[in-house]
């Protein structure tokens, strides 16, 4: 089975003042093509930053990381937004869509940003979102959808391009509880269909949606 994720002895830290923080200690962990995974730790464990190192929004101090095959350390910031744009699907607690457009142009918006004509971007976002069960809402803006609503079309926006992988942070944060089950079983759905999808949570009911759950304890993997 193909590996989408390859990390070997991680190490972060932060500079806090005078002192040096650790945050991640020797994180390894290999994620595979088709695999539900769920990283679940505590606030302060060090999941935020292995996420942020897994999505490429921030760079490891040591250690190797492989996406896909492609060697992560020492890309250009170029490098790193083609690579957060074309490889990994982004999912937040807080949605991060952006108001004034519509969900149709939201889910177009990182087609159109990496090359395609905006008629080409617009039929492939119609088609994601109905795909996750919203295409009777896609000319409807955020603010006029429920926060269920605006997961999905995040959801859909994470989808569009055909990502190696999801990368879902804190998904049902800011749902209750009935609409958080509701995205999670999307996720399974989607899932079944094939995606590679990693979860980052503090919460053990929704990591036990995984096939698979990776605990971060104190900057340390426990697989």
């Amino acid at each position: 089975m193909r590996k989408i994720i390859e990390m070997k002895d991680i190490h972060k830290a932060y500079q806090m003042g005078t002192q040096s923080v650790k945050v991640l200690k020797g994180v390894s962990l290999d994620i595979y093509e088709g695999e539900l995974v769920a990283i679940l730790g505590p606030s302060g464990s060090g999941k935020s930053t292995l996420m942020n190192i897994l999505g490429c929004i921030d760079t490891m101090d040591s250690g190797s990381y492989y996406l896909d095959g492609e060697d992560i350390d020492d890309q250009t910031d170029d490098d790193y937004s083609y690579i957060r744009n074309q490889k990994i699907g982004f999912v937040f607690q807080k949605f991060n869509l952006i108001n004034k457009y519509t969900a149709l142009y939201n889910v177009a918006l990182p087609l159109i940003l990496g090359g395609s004509t905006k008629d080409e971007a617009l039929e492939k976002a119609e088609e994601t979102l109905n795909s996750v069960g919203l295409g009777d809402r896609m000319h409807h803006k955020p603010l006029e959808l429920s926060g269920g609503q605006q997961q999905r079309v995040a959801v859909a926006r994470a989808l569009v391009n055909n990502a190696s992988l999801i990368l879902a942070d804190e998904p049902t944060g800011n749902l209750d509880s009935t609409t958080g089950e509701e995205i999670m079983n999307l996720f399974s759905e989607l899932n079944a269909q094939g995606h590679t999808i990693l979860i980052i949570t503090h919460d053990l009911e929704i990591a036990n949606h995984a096939k698979r759950i990776i605990h971060v304890k104190d900057g340390i993997v426990h697989l």
